[in-house]
């Protein structure tokens, strides 16, 4: 039975990432990057479906872990009756081969251990042929090949490769797990003492580039960190998890696949990125951006893949019972077909963004731009199915219209301030026409506050980025009534939900958690409104759900105040980044970036 979502950590090299449990099993591992099929699937099942301990033989009485200051790499302590010893996991970071290194270290008496390694490829469905040469263990499934080099005496035992040991204070021993394509020759296998040295050294050298110096920045600067795992180094890609179908409901069928790349998340991730003087990774995420949305804009698709692969199919994985029985769990996400305007808006607001810091983006940028407003031109007005992705009927999602006024609006600034050439004067029409019509239609005089859709009235969470996207100004009466509609209504446990699900906005059953991401824009409409105490301690509250390595999912359970959704979540962490930048500056400066339109935490507006 995999343990609760907050027992796990998270380890990864820049390609591909790990999930490590409290009780030393690796339960989730796809190779050789993010999206491939999984080697080790007992996350979404059992230890039969692949997984990978070290872990004490029996006596545990504690258990202890860290990650090592600035990095990624984990110390996890086990306390037994016969001593004390450690694990050290970690993922050298490499763009010519891929390696899981493990180092057991006694550090109290003599402590008797167990491995237990189960490959099994696709996602638990191929079962390994497992051999051994000139003593490196080596198992093949049609294109994988995995081989583990270490010094323990290891035995096969019910299609599972066994071993136990001991080891003394002061003994180290190391394991390390190489992948590599079945067709490609060995590789000599990697030194794990020596890629442990250079794996912290890499990641300290990463973090000492960190600038932020704020009242948070420890917490900033591992949610920094976490988001520098969930990027795909060769393209600058990354995803919004590593994980796919974790449950937004125990039990559920709210169960996604998140191992791509959002153009919804492409504004935030900027903007965390360029908070915190990561430019190199930001023009990166900017490149691959454009890459992606490169081509007709009636064909832009809400998602990629991590390399700007369109095809994502999904699909779904019936011999996998799914997390604690959440089923069905699926691969691929069904969302790249839908249309969704408010992307649009995300993709101009990235690049204005760009622009306003000094990150100038590519030449062809401009031209990919005016392709996009062209076609919106003529399309801001259709329905679609909105930032949530619901699966039912399109609808004139309120959200969405504020996000094709935000391209609009970008567009015209662009354009103004950097001499850019385009058709301004109708740019400028059709965002007026926009405004006009949201502030028509998608407020609800009756309720007396902006609603999830046209003629409904029903609340929505996404209406916090009216402000913050710089559509109405903060001292607007209408904003303030929404602010305080959504936590009257959407607030359980002072914490926000997307929306009611049992409204009946999508075709799926309700009950799902509080969604992460807008708590934290709570907190940045709350410091927006002049409401800074509320803000900074919504914002305590949300850290304090951080799990003891600091890393956050995307949803929590109410009630019992376990992480739900994908683990560990991109969009989660970038908006704590932005939030303690909000928080961290004087109110002035808020209220000064509100007035131009901006968002509130953007590096260009506060430099």
């Amino acid at each position: 039975m995999p343990l609760p979502i907050e027992d796990y950590a998270l380890i990864g090299d820049c390609h591909t990432a790990a999930l490590v449990g409290r009780n030393g099993s690796i339960d989730w591992l796809c190779l050789p990057r993010f999206d491939s099929g999984a080697c080790f699937a007992a996350l979404l099942g059992s230890p039969e479906h692949g997984r990978w301990l070290i872990a004490p033989c029996d006596g545990l009485r504690q258990v202890r872990r860290r990650y090592r200051d600035g990095t990624l790499i984990l110390e996890t302590d086990f306390d037994t009756e016969e001593g004390v010893v450690r694990v050290i996991d970690l993922m050298p970071l490499s763009d010519e081969r891929w390696d899981v290194v493990r180092i057991v270290e006694g550090l109290r008496g003599r402590v008797r251990m167990q491995m237990e390694l189960v490959i099994r490829f696709d996602y638990g469905s191929v079962v390994p042929w497992v051999r051994k040469t000139d003593g490196t263990l080596l198992a093949t499934g049609g294109p994988d090949t995995l081989e583990l080099h270490t010094r323990v005496s290891t035995r096969g035992e019910h299609m599972k490769t066994m071993a136990g040991f001991e080891v003394a204070a002061g003994e180290r021993i190391p394991f390390v797990l190489n992948y590599r394509p079945s067709h490609e020759p060995a590789q000599a296998p990697a030194d794990g003492e020596q890629a442990l040295r250079d794996t912290e050294r890499r990641w300290l050298e990463w973090s000492e580039r960190c600038i932020d110096q704020g009242r948070w920045h420890t917490q900033v600067l591992r949610s920094l960190i976490t988001l520098k795992a969930l990027t795909y180094e060769p393209t600058g890609g990354i995803v919004a998890a590593p994980t796919t179908s974790l449950p937004e409901q125990p039990g559920g069928v709210r169960n996604w696949d998140y191992r791509y790349c959002w153009l919804r998340d492409s504004t935030f991730t900027l903007n965390a990125l360029l908070l915190a003087g990561y430019s190199a990774e930001a023009f990166a995420w900017q490149d691959w951006l454009l890459r992606a949305v490169a081509g007709s804009p009636a064909d832009m698709q809400i998602l990629y893949s991590v390399t700007g692969e369109r095809r994502i199919d999904e699909t779904e994985l019936t011999w996998l019972p799914g997390y604690l029985g959440a089923a069905p769990v699926r691969v691929g996400n069904e969302a790249a077909r839908q249309f969704q305007l408010d992307v649009y808006g995300e993709v101009m607001d990235t690049l204005h963004l760009a622009r306003a810091d000094g990150q100038t983006p590519r030449p062809h940028a401009w031209q990919i731009q005016r392709a996009l407003l062209s076609f919106l031109e003529t399309h801001w007005r259709d329905p679609d199915e909105g930032i949530w992705e619901v699966r039912g009927p399109r609808r004139q999602f309120t959200h969405s219209k504020v996000m094709a006024w935000v391209a609009f609006d970008r567009a015209v600034k662009d354009a103004e301030r950097y001499s850019l050439q385009g058709p301004v004067d109708a740019w400028r029409r059709t965002r007026d026409s926009i405004h006009a019509q949201v502030c028509e239609q998608g407020f609800n005089v009756r309720r007396n506050s902006f609603v999830q859709h046209y003629g409904s009235a029903e609340l929505d969470a996404s209406l916090l980025l009216i402000p913050l996207v710089g559509f109405l100004p903060p001292e607007d009466l209408r904003v303030r009534t929404t602010i305080e509609a959504i936590q009257r209504e959407l607030q359980v446990g002072g914490l926000v939900l997307r929306y009611q699900t049992a409204s009946g906005v999508d075709e799926l059953p309700p009950g799902e958690g509080v969604f992460l991401p807008c708590s934290f824009w709570l907190a940045d409409c709350l410091a927006l409104t002049g409401r800074r105490e509320e803000a900074v301690a919504l914002f305590e509250q949300l850290l304090a759900l951080r799990n003891d390595l600091g890393l956050l999912s995307e949803e929590l359970d109410p009630r019992t105040h376990r992480m739900l959704g994908n683990f560990p979540q991109a969009l989660t962490h970038m908006a704590l980044v932005n939030t303690a930048r909000v928080l961290s500056l004087p109110q002035r400066n808020i209220e000064e970036t509100s007035k131009k339109g901006e968002r509130p935490a953007s590096a260009a507006s506060t430099s």
